[in-house]
């Protein structure tokens, strides 16, 4: 469904209750009694799990599955699939320059990639009460699935040029990549840039947010809006985040959320920031109940806040703690 983002982000804003945009598909992968396996290989399947948890949960937005390999294997990584958990790329694929200078961007149809975009497709069809947010891994991220993290994070010191040569290949994926995902329909994309975390700030500049800009400024706009998610940001590259444009920021549990907020713009959202391991999965209900309302006691002074969960929710996250966080979230709002 066609939603004016820029409107409903302000919307959000104006508002005087609270949103939440949980990052989360595991839980609708459960319900429809499918497996992990089946949801990241079908794109039906996929949607159903998106649709699934739409129907059950009051969500603000739509979110899928956040699986970093997908761009990875359409440049031709090997992966590991198991039935229950979320894939993992096995090594890596580039070596040195010369790989790099060999490695060819990938097309649309290569790997999982059509079933992806397939899964936004009949979200965006079917969902007609709220944004679909599509997903997508961040260059500095990619690159290090391909080339090692590590070995990368030693690459951007000892020749940058290659870095960048790799990163080059790695946007011009993404950029095709979510220009289909918004043709497919969907209204915003979240792109998942963990890796950028392990960065300082400046570097995050150079390695990170320029590409991201690159992503922004080719497919953000009023019908399309791009959400920056770095779970590996403690608060030190904040900066180098708002830096790239971005409609929204998405925050992990590493930093806190009452100091990053400060430095995001009031007419851009920022989302977070609960911890999706500690908390949605392994807490009572009543403490994902506590830490629901502290954190949103905590941010009730900026209207640009949104609840959120810090990350993807795992497989086998408790329905009763997810329950505890909407029951918090309608308490707060009174």
């Amino acid at each position: 469904m066609k939603i004016n983002m820029t409107e409903w982000m302000d919307g959000i804003i104006r508002s005087k209750e609270v949103t939440a945009v949980p990052v989360m598909t595991h839980p609708g992968i459960e319900i429809t009694g499918n497996s992990v396996l089946d949801a990241v290989s079908n794109g039906d399947v996929h949607h159903k799990a998106i649709a699934a948890l739409a129907e059950k949960y009051p969500t603000a937005a739509a979110t899928v599955i956040m699986d970093l390999t997908v761009e990875a294997e359409a440049f031709g990584a090997e992966i590991s699939f198991t039935r229950d958990e979320v894939p993992a790329v096995i090594g890596h694929m580039l070596n040195n320059a010369s790989d790099i200078d060999r490695l060819k961007v990938p097309s649309l149809n290569a790997g999982r990639v059509p079933q992806y975009i397939k899964a936004n497709l009949l979200a965006a069809r079917t969902i007609t009460d709220r944004p679909v947010l599509a997903g997508c891994i961040g260059p500095f991220s990619l690159a290090g699935r391909l080339y090692d993290m590590s070995e990368i994070m030693i690459l951007i010191y000892q020749d940058p040029e290659a870095a960048h040569r790799l990163l080059a290949k790695c946007n011009e994926f993404i950029i095709k990549y979510c220009v289909a995902l918004k043709e497919a329909g969907a209204n915003g994309v979240v792109i998942a840039e963990p890796a950028a975390g392990l960065m300082s700030d400046d570097d995050c500049r150079t390695f990170s947010s320029d590409y991201v800009r690159q992503i922004v400024d080719r497919v953000q706009d009023d019908w399309f809006t791009v959400v920056l998610h770095n779970c590996g940001n403690t608060g030190h590259c904040t900066g180098a985040m708002v830096a790239t444009g971005a409609g929204a920021y998405h925050f992990g549990n590493k930093c806190s959320m009452e100091e990053v907020i400060r430095d995001v713009p009031p007419t851009a959202l920022a989302m977070g920031n609960l911890d999706p391991v500690s908390m949605f999965k392994d807490a009572t209900p009543e403490e994902m109940h506590e830490a629901t309302l502290q954190l949103l006691e905590d941010m009730r002074k900026y209207p640009n806040f949104v609840l959120s969960s810090g990350c993807d929710t795992p497989p086998h996250t408790p329905f009763a703690n997810i329950d505890a966080f909407f029951d918090a979230l309608k308490e707060f709002n009174g």
